[in-house]
């Protein structure tokens, strides 16, 4: 398997756990109580994951020069 490849599956790994946090909040907010903490760290992780989403597809997608 090269790089490649491998950045592609990281890529999609870290897009299902970015779809599945984004559930998870959504879940978590649509009962009353929550846990606001664990809300808002959940999405700190899901920011993470965002920037590292864009930042693994960027180096996926080759250079355009303009």
């Amino acid at each position: 398997m090269n790089d490649k490849e491998q950045l592609r599956e990281r890529l999609e790994a870290l897009r299902v756990e970015h779809r599945e946090l984004d559930e998870k909040i959504a879940r978590m907010t649509g009962r009353l109580p929550f846990d606001q903490l664990q809300v808002q760290r959940l999405k700190k992780r899901k920011l993470a994951l965002k920037d590292l989403i864009a930042r693994l597809d960027s180096e996926l997608r080759p250079d355009i020069i303009a």
